[in-house]
C-alpha cells in the first residue's frame, strides 16, 4: 500500500511545472499586447505602412520640377466639441519642396477641452514618401471655450516619388486629420503633492 501512494509528489511537481510555465506564457502574451501598439506605429512610421507619413528633421536639397498635389481632410470625434478645418483645401508642390500649410481649431463648448489628433495619407503607397518636419498630431491641444487655435504643418514629398513605378500615375496625395478627445492625465494624490510618504 506504501508504494501505491508514491507518485503523487510526482504528479504534484509537474502540475505545479506546467501550472508555472502557464504563467509565465500568459504575463508575456499580455506583456506583447501592450508593446504592440507603440511597436507598429514606429513600424509604420519608418516604412510608411499604411498610409502613415514619414518623420524628417529638414527637407531634401533635391527639388523635382514634378508637381503633386496635396489636398486635406479634417475629422472630428462626436465626443469633441469642436470644429476643425484646413485653412486651405488644397496645395501644389514640387517633389522635394517644403510645404506649409494650417489648420484652424474652434472650441464651441462652454468649457474647457483638449483633444489630440491622428492622420494618415491616402494612397496609402504614398505615405512611404510623405515626411512631416513639423505637426500638431499626437500633441494634446487645449482650447478654452470659444477659443481659437492655428496648427500648423510643414511636409515635403520626397523625390523618390518620382522613381516608384506604382505612383506614376498619381498627382495627388491627400492627407487626413482626425481629432479626437485626449485622454485625461492621471490626478496626483494629495499625499503625492504634499510631500508625505504614502504608507
Amino acid at each position: 500500500m506504501t508504494n501505491a501512494l508514491k507518485p503523487a509528489p510526482r504528479r504534484r511537481v509537474s502540475f505545479g511545472l506546467t501550472a508555472a510555465i502557464l504563467l509565465v506564457f500568459v504575463a508575456g502574451m499580455v506583456g506583447m499586447s501592450y508593446a504592440a501598439v507603440p511597436l507598429y506605429r514606429i513600424f509604420c512610421q519608418v516604412t510608411g505602412y499604411g498610409g502613415t507619413t514619414r518623420r524628417a528633421l529638414a527637407a531634401p536639397k533635391k527639388v523635382l520640377d514634378r508637381v503633386v498635389t496635396v489636398r486635406f481632410d479634417s475629422n472630428i470625434s462626436n465626443n469633441l466639441g469642436w470644429s476643425f478645418r484646413p485653412v486651405k483645401r488644397s496645395v501644389e508642390v514640387k517633389l522635394g519642396e517644403v510645404g506649409n500649410v494650417s489648420f484652424l481649431a474652434e472650441n464651441r463648448t462652454a468649457r474647457t477641452e483638449s483633444g489630440t489628433a491622428s492622420f494618415n495619407v491616402a494612397p496609402d503607397q504614398a505615405g512611404a514618401y510623405f515626411n512631416k518636419i513639423a505637426c500638431f498630431c499626437f500633441t494634446d491641444q487645449t482650447l478654452k471655450p470659444g477659443e481659437q487655435k492655428e496648427l500648423g504643418v510643414s511636409f515635403f514629398v520626397d523625390p523618390a516619388y518620382a522613381d516608384d513605378p506604382n505612383l506614376q500615375n498619381i498627382t495627388t496625395i491627400t492627407l487626413s486629420y482626425s481629432f479626437y478627445p485626449a485622454k485625461p492625465k492621471p490626478v496626483a494624490s494629495a499625499a503625492t503633492t504634499s510631500g508625505a510618504n504614502p504608507l
